[in-house]
């Protein structure tokens, strides 16, 4: 029997256009939604929320020595006329993100773990295989026209996560995983790019190995908690070695660039943790020096803090806290706004009362949704009057759970408090910065001991490359983070 390929046009409300193309990388054909002035379309907008959403890190040096990397490296690709674009966006999360047409990120937050230029290079090339292999633009397919602001391929893939329904992600859009087969080619594809562009293409390997430490035996203090690989970062390191010796056979490893001291060089004085002017986490508090406010999360939760809202979850469970700024409210009347706001979401107010948080003004009730599949949700929430700022700040599970977790919601939100001018001017940033280790010391010494170092021995040790029951060598330069 003779097979044909055939490809079905199928009427899509989404773009308007569906059809066959050829894969830039595999050459073979595929059904798409959208073409490549299309895809370009999409990427240019989503760059735009991007930006306003996460910010870009602010430094201008970083910024050029990252796009020049990256721009060299996407001219060697198989899409080398794309518009592309690199930027490092404002963010503490170890994470890397490519959207359709050519726009790649890298948060500051993972500039911090990789270890080398070439490392570098390997992020930046799996970032660019993604987009060259149209991983985006058949992820968004497979979605089947869900409505999209943007699709992260990323080497740690995030989960978007729901609070209860009522709160997204940091970008209010819909992230999508790829599938094992595609974050395999795009390692496969970051090799080759960087070693046919003049690195050194065991950067892959290493900084996969990183990432496979961190999610293996990383400490939750020292990196954010709700990040997951797929597949597994330790069977990539696995599958991505043979692609690296096939580039061997035909490239002198020799002459290729590593560039370990000129890339520690790039990164000193690198921000480390949160950026204050967005809020900052210090244990379980989370203080915001420009808009002068502080509060108390429950100990032991993972706080994920974007600019536009902080998200607090209970390890393993599905309970949530949340804390953001309402825009452009309706009226001062808190109970009504109160009333108002979360009717909107789906929620009755089934108690509640004006009350005072320290010297604030404030009305807190407990609300209760919409029963769905997941059961029916309840939320005890504060809207707080701020010197005519209005916080939200609450709580939210399943009514089945409801009653064990109250108290704690109860206790952060009364922790909601001013602070003093001499509180913020305190709070400053954490730095990366370098140390060269002395005789006897280990990670463990050094974490407590040199300079003042903020982060545990586990993540200091994954920081530099190192496996966790290794020791430093006498003389190394590591990097180690110390408060502003």
């Amino acid at each position: 029997m003779r097979m044909t390929y055939r490809c079905f046009v199928l009427p899509l409300a989404v773009l308007g256009l569906a059809g066959c193309a050829r894969n830039p990388v595999t050459g073979a054909r595929e059904f798409v939604m959208m073409t490549e002035a299309q895809e370009i379309a999409l990427g240019r907008e989503s760059d735009e929320q991007v930006r306003n959403q996460l910010g870009l890190y602010d430094d201008e040096e970083l910024q050029q020595y990252v796009s020049e990397i990256g721009l060299q490296m996407a001219a060697r690709s198989h899409r080398p006329d794309l518009p592309w674009s690199f930027a490092v966006v404002d963010s503490p999360a170890v994470n890397a993100f490519a959207i359709p047409g050519g726009y790649i990120y890298l948060t500051r937050g993972i500039m911090a773990f990789l270890g080398d230029e070439a490392d570098l290079a390997g992020v930046l090339g799996h970032e660019i295989g993604h987009v060259t292999a149209r991983h985006s633009v058949q992820a968004y397919t497979r979605a089947s026209g869900a409505q999209l602001g943007l699709a992260v391929g990323s080497i740690f893939s995030p989960a978007a996560r729901a609070v209860g329904g009522a709160a997204q992600s940091g970008l209010g859009v819909l992230l999508l995983r790829y599938g094992r087969d595609a974050e395999l080619q795009a390692d496969r594809l970051g090799a080759q790019y960087a070693g046919e562009t003049g690195w050194d293409p065991n950067g892959v390997r290493d900084m996969l190995s990183t990432l496979s430490r961190l999610s293996e035996g990383g400490d939750s203090r020292g990196v954010p908690g709700w990040l997951s690989t797929h597949p597994a970062a330790s069977d990539r390191v696995a599958r991505v070695g043979p692609v690296i010796e096939e580039l061997g056979t035909r490239l002198d490893f020799d002459e290729l660039r590593v560039n370990r001291a000129g890339y520690f060089d790039r990164i000193d004085g690198l921000m480390f943790g949160d950026n204050p002017d967005q809020g900052i986490v210090r244990g379980r508090d989370f203080l915001h020096p420009v808009l002068r406010f502080a509060l108390q999360f429950p100990e032991g939760w993972e706080v994920v803090n974007t600019p536009t809202q902080v998200v607090v979850q209970q390890p393993g469970e599905e309970v949530y806290m949340l804390l953001q700024l309402v825009t452009d409210p309706t009226t001062t009347d808190l109970e009504r706004l109160a009333d108002d706001t979360m009717r909107e979401g789906g929620y009755r107010l089934d108690s509640g009362g004006n009350t005072r948080i320290g010297d604030l003004d404030a009305f807190v009730g407990t609300f209760t949704g919409a029963q769905t599949d997941a059961g029916e949700p309840r939320a005890r929430v504060a809207y707080i009057d701020y010197d005519g700022t209005i916080y939200v700040v609450g709580g939210l599970t399943g009514a089945e759970s409801y009653d064990q977790v109250e108290s704690e919601f109860n206790t952060s939100i009364r922790s909601f408090r001013s602070l003093s001018p001499a509180e913020a001017e305190d709070i400053r940033p954490n730095r990366l910065r370098f140390y060269t280790v002395r005789d006897g010391e280990t990670w463990q010494s050094i974490a407590q001991n040199a300079s003042e170092s903020i982060i545990p021995p586990n993540t200091l040790a994954i920081m530099n490359g190192v496996p966790v029951n290794e020791q430093p060598r006498p003389g190394d330069r590591i990097k180690i983070a110390v408060e502003g």
